[in-house]
C-alpha cells in the first residue's frame, strides 16, 4: 500500500492549524503543516508533532465507562456505546422531567467546530451552552465589543505587514500559533520592532527589540501613561481620531494625571523608556499591533487593561489598517454565501441563561458565557437548578481555581459526563466517560475562518480509530436519536457536510485538492473611510453606554494592586510551546521533553530565603502545600513566582504525569468568586503564596 496523504486540522491545542498527515498501513508516518497554506511553511509546533504519540498512547480512554464507585474513586464499568448513550439519554430525560431542559449545561473548549454542539444544546431546549473562555479571553472579547461593537476575532492581526508589535498579554513564541509566529518572524526580518511587556523574560522577550519587566498588576498604569503621552505630545493619528474616535475629549481629560513619571512609580519602568516606546510607535503607525491579549483572565481589572490596548491601537490609527488590526471579512463581504448554521435547526431557547450573561449582566454576551457563574448556579440553584453537565474536551477541575470547591459543586449534579480523548481530573470525577476519537481519528464539521481572505476548511479522518472511540458528530447523533432531537440524527459526516454547504455553491469535492476553499483571491483591506463599527454611534466609543448603564465606568480610575504580604509572592502562571494546559502532560513524547514544571523565583528573593537554583522548595498557602524544584533567576519580577500551568496530576491512570510538578489552581482557594465584573473573566493572578526551602519544613 502506498503512502496516503490526508488534509486535516490539528487538535493538540485550540489554534487548530491546518496539517497534512501521511499514513501507511494504518500508521502515521509524518505530520506537517498543510503545504498549501504559505504561512505554515510546512511546520507544526512540538505539540502538533506529538499527535502520533497521542494515537499510540495506551493510557487514554479506550471504551465508554460508567462510574460504579463514588465520584472520583476511579471505579468504572466498561460498557458498549449503546449502553453508555442509553444511560446518558435516560439521565438527561429524568433531569428534564424534574427540572426542565434549562437544567442541562454543556461546555467545550471553543474554536471553529462549536456549531454542532450549540445545535445539540438548542435541540435539548437549554440556553446553557458555554466554553472555557471565562478562564481565557472573555475580557478581551468584551473590551473589543465595548470600544468597537465587534468581537475580538473580527479584527485581524496583520503581523506580516506590521512595523512594530507590542506583546503584553500575549506570549506568541510559547502559546504557539504557527502562522502567527512565521508571519511575525518574517516581519522582524524586514525591520519590524518587537516590544514585550511582562513580569518575566519569557521566550518572546528573548526575541524582542525591547523587553520591559513590569511590576505585577500595574499594566493598566503603564497603558494609561502611553495614552497620556500620545495625546500630550500630539503623536496620535489625528485624521483617524477625527473620523472614528468618539468621546475624544473625555479621554484626554481622564489621562491628564497619568504621566510617564507617575507610571514609573507604579510599574518600575522609567518615564524615559515609556516615552521612547511611544515615539517609536508613532513613527510606525498605523502599521502597529499592540496585541490585546489571549489569556487575559489575570487581574480584577484586566478588562480595562485590554480596553486601554484597543484605545491605544485606535489612537495609532491601527484599527482597520494594513499592518495593524484590519477588519476581518466574512463570506458576505467578498460576495459569497456562508455555511448553513447547524444551530439554526432549532430556535434559540427563550429561557434566561443560568450564568446571568445577557440579563443579570447585560454587558456580558451569551455565546461563550461565563462558566464559573454556571458553576455557581449549580451550587445555589439561583436562578434555577442546573443538574446535568456535559464537558466536551473541557477540564474545569484543572482549568479553573479551587478544584476542591468545584468538586463539591459537581457532587450536587445528577449527571456529569465527560467527552474526552485523554484522561482529565474532570473525566475522573464524572459519572460517564465517552471516549472521543483523537483528531487524527475523526472528521469534523466544515468550519469558516473569517479574515483578510475568508475560507472554509475541513478536518478529514487520517486513520480509523485504534480503540472503541467515536467522533463528536457520532456521539451527538447517537444521543439526539435517543432524545428526540431528530434534526441532528445524521447517519454520516457527508450528510452534515452537504447540509452545511447547501447555500454556498461549494461542494465537498472542492476541498480535495488542499483541504481548504478560499473565498477570495486576494486579501481585502478597507480604506480608513470605508471602516464601519457596530456601536450606537458607528464609531469607536471611549464611553460605552452599555457599561455605564451597569454602573461600570468606561474609564476606570487607576488603583494600585494589592501587594504580596511580607514574605509572600503573587502566584502567576503561563504556557510553553511543549504543552497545552493539562491535557498533554501525559503524552509520551511531550512528557519526555518536559516532565514537570519548575518555580521561577527572583534571585534576590531566593537568596534572602536561602533557596538555591534547582533545589526543592515548599510552596504553601494557608494549610495547603506542595513541593517543586526552584528556578532561581533574574528574569522574573521579585514580587512574583511563576509556573507553567497544567502539572500536578494525581490520577493513577496517567503513569507518566502522576505526581510530577505543582498544580497552580490548588493555590487559588476562593478563586471562583474572584472575577472581573466588567469583562467577566476569572482573576487567576490575585493569589499569594509562601516559598521556603524544603529542608525548613
Amino acid at each position: 500500500m502506498s503512502i496516503q496523504k490526508t488534509f486535516s486540522i490539528c487538535g493538540m491545542c485550540t489554534v487548530r492549524c491546518p496539517i497534512q498527515v501521511e499514513t501507511e498501513h494504518g500508521e502515521i508516518k509524518f505530520i506537517e503543516g498543510n503545504p498549501n497554506v504559505p504561512a505554515m511553511k510546512g511546520a507544526v509546533c512540538p505539540r502538533g508533532a506529538a499527535g502520533k504519540a497521542l494515537i499510540m498512547d495506551k493510557e487514554r480512554p479506550q471504551s465508554p465507562m460508567i462510574r460504579v464507585g463514588e465520584r472520583g474513586e476511579g471505579k468504572w464499568r466498561t460498557v458498549g456505546w449503546d449502553e453508555a448513550l442509553d444511560y446518558v439519554a435516560n439521565k438527561l430525560k429524568a433531569v428534564t422531567e424534574q427540572h426542565g431542559a434549562r437544567s442541562i449545561a454543556f461546555s467545550d473548549r471553543g474554536g471553529p467546530f462549536q456549531d454542532l454542539h450549540k445545535a445539540f444544546v438548542n435541540g435539548l431546549g437549554s440556553p446553557n451552552f458555554c466554553n472555557h473562555d471565562a478562564s481565557c479571553a472573555r475580557n478581551v472579547e468584551h473590551a473589543c465589543l465595548s470600544v468597537a461593537g465587534i468581537g475580538r476575532k473580527e479584527l485581524v492581526y496583520d503581523l506580516k505587514n506590521a512595523k512594530h508589535v507590542v506583546l503584553q498579554f500575549r506570549n506568541i513564541f510559547e502559546a504557539v500559533n504557527v502562522q502567527e509566529v512565521n508571519n511575525l518572524m518574517d516581519a522582524m526580518e524586514g525591520g519590524c520592532k518587537l516590544t514585550v511587556i511582562d513580569i518575566r523574560a519569557n521566550i518572546s522577550a528573548t526575541k524582542a527589540t525591547r523587553f520591559m519587566m513590569i511590576r505585577p498588576g500595574t499594566d493598566y498604569a503603564f497603558n494609561l501613561a502611553v495614552i497620556h503621552e500620545l495625546l500630550d505630545k500630539n503623536l496620535y493619528d489625528k485624521k483617524f481620531a477625527h473620523l472614528w474616535i468618539k468621546d475624544f475629549n473625555q479621554l484626554e481629560a481622564f489621562v491628564k494625571p497619568y504621566t510617564p513619571e507617575w507610571a514609573e512609580t507604579e510599574t518600575g519602568i522609567t518615564a524615559d523608556e515609556i516615552r521612547t516606546l511611544v515615539r517609536e510607535l508613532a513613527e510606525a503607525m498605523p502599521s502597529v499591533i499592540w496585541h490585546p491579549g489571549w489569556m487575559a483572565a489575570r487581574y480584577r481589572h484586566s478588562f480595562y487593561i485590554c480596553r486601554s490596548i484597543y484605545i491605544i491601537n485606535a489612537l495609532l490609527g491601527a484599527i482597520g489598517a494594513k499592518g495593524g488590526l484590519p477588519l476581518a471579512s466574512k463570506p458576505g463581504d467578498v460576495g459569497k454565501t456562508g455555511l448553513k448554521p447547524l444551530a439554526d435547526l432549532y430556535p434559540k431557547p427563550p429561557e434566561k441563561r443560568a450564568d446571568g450573561a445577557g440579563w443579570r449582566y447585560p454587558h456580558i454576551t451569551g455565546g461563550a458565557g461565563l462558566a464559573h457563574l454556571m458553576y455557581r448556579a449549580m451550587d445555589t440553584d439561583d436562578p434555577y437548578p442546573v443538574k446535568a453537565y456535559m464537558a466536551y474536551r473541557h477540564d474545569p477541575l484543572m482549568g479553573f481555581p479551587d478544584p476542591d470547591r468545584l468538586k463539591q459543586i459537581f457532587a450536587k449534579l445528577d449527571l456529569l459526563v465527560s467527552v474526552t480523548f485523554s484522561w482529565s481530573d474532570t473525566a475522573w470525577f464524572s459519572d460517564v466517560v465517552l471516549p472521543l476519537s483523537p483528531y487524527l481519528e475523526r472528521e469534523s464539521i466544515i468550519a469558516s475562518k473569517n479574515g483578510l481572505k475568508p475560507q472554509f476548511f475541513v478536518r478529514h479522518r487520517a486513520l480509523e480509530p485504534r480503540y472503541d472511540t467515536k467522533a463528536d458528530w457520532e456521539i451527538i447523533s447517537g444521543l439526539s436519536r435517543r432524545l428526540g432531537v431528530n434534526a441532528l440524527t445524521f447517519s454520516s459526516i457527508e450528510e452534515i457536510w452537504n447540509y452545511q454547504l447547501q447555500p454556498t455553491g461549494v461542494s465537498i469535492s472542492d476541498f480535495k485538492a488542499t483541504g481548504i476553499v478560499n473565498l477570495a483571491a486576494s486579501p481585502k483591506y478597507r480604506t480608513m473611510e470605508e471602516l464601519k463599527f457596530n456601536t450606537p454611534s458607528g464609531k469607536l466609543e471611549i464611553i460605552s453606554e452599555k457599561l455605564e448603564k451597569q454602573g461600570l465606568p468606561s474609564l476606570l480610575p487607576y488603583t494600585s494592586p494589592t501587594q504580596p504580604p511580607e514574605g509572600q509572592f503573587r502566584l502567576t502562571f503561563g504556557r510553553c510551546a511543549l504543552h497545552t494546559q493539562g491535557h498533554t502532560v501525559n503524552n509520551p513524547l511531550l512528557f519526555e521533553q518536559m516532565p514537570e514544571n519548575v518555580l521561577w523565583i527572583n534571585a534576590n528573593a531566593a537568596k534572602s530565603l536561602g533557596i538555591s537554583n534547582n533545589s526543592t522548595v515548599v510552596v504553601s498557602q494557608n494549610d495547603y502545600s506542595e513541593t517543586i524544584q526552584a528556578k532561581v533567576t533574574d528574569a522574573i519580577h521579585p514580587d512574583a513566582v511563576f509556573v507553567i500551568h497544567g502539572f500536578g496530576h494525581t490520577l493513577p491512570v496517567e503513569s507518566r504525569a502522576l505526581g510530577r510538578g505543582l498544580a497552580d489552581n490548588k493555590f487559588m482557594k476562593g478563586g471562583l468568586d474572584i472575577w472581573d465584573p466588567a469583562g467577566g473573566a476569572i482573576a487567576f493572578q490575585e493569589h499569594f503564596v509562601s516559598v521556603a526551602p524544603a529542608g525548613n519544613i
